[in-house]
């Protein structure tokens, strides 16, 4: 199984009433429990796909950014997904012994760390979560303890979260309301640019990106509650 694109399905809150709403229609998500109690079959090759694309983009950008290539990464990916199927059968779900986030973080570590050790060669940590815009600094940072990667994959968890809470606000919204906000909010356009660009009122700008801001937090909320 290699790396494929990230899907994310909306999913509507009954306690929304935006006029900015679009689709009603769609189903919740399973919670991660539900999930991960379908993963301890491994021949369920639905649950083992959504799986796949809700957590691989998380498990690749941390071993990019600890200094991995492309195929490298990959190869974490698939190996940590793999150590994951190994350990579903035994796996007991339980709040109060622990997070699956921590699990899935801590095997995620160990194969990194495995990689580097047989591979004789030091990590060398990316500073910015997106490595390929260009941008980013690299940094020469010890790892007492993994300590580093440990934060690596606390970033990149909150990114996963962020970034699907997005998606599905993006799903829910009109898309000139979106449009506005990704230009005003996620872009940093002046208001005055966007209004010009986009033919809309300032007032419409303040008031779209209050409501999605709104929407967004919401959506971050519930995705933290199912993602355990």
């Amino acid at each position: 199984m290699r790396v494929q694109n990230l899907e994310v399905r909306p999913t509507p809150d009954p306690r929304h009433h935006s006029p900015f709403m679009t689709r009603k229609d769609d189903e919740f998500l399973p919670t991660r429990a539900s999930l991960l109690s379908r993963l301890r079959n491994w021949d369920d090759q639905q649950s083992w796909k959504e799986f796949f694309e809700t957590y691989w983009r998380m498990l690749y950008s941390v071993a990019r950014r600890a200094g991995l290539s492309d195929s490298e990464a990959q190869d974490v990916v698939q190996e940590t997904i793999v150590s994951v199927a190994k350990s579903m059968p035994n796996f007991q779900y339980d709040p109060a012994l622990g997070s699956f986030k921590t699990f899935l973080t801590t095997i995620t570590r160990r194969r990194i760390t495995d990689f580097f050790r047989h591979a004789g060669r030091r990590p060398r940590y990316q500073a910015d979560p997106e490595p390929s815009s260009g941008t980013g600094v690299v940094e020469r940072l010890p790892d007492p303890g993994g300590d580093v990667l440990e934060r690596l994959c606390e970033e990149e968890w909150q990114k996963t979260i962020f970034d699907a809470a997005l998606a599905r606000v993006k799903e829910k919204v009109g898309a000139k309301h979106f449009q506005i906000y990704d230009c005003y909010v996620l872009k940093g356009w002046a208001v005055e640019l966007v209004a010009k660009n986009l033919n809309v009122s300032p007032d419409l700008i303040y008031t779209t990106k209050h409501r999605l801001t709104a929407l967004l937090r919401e959506e971050v909320a519930l995705l933290e509650q199912q993602m355990i």
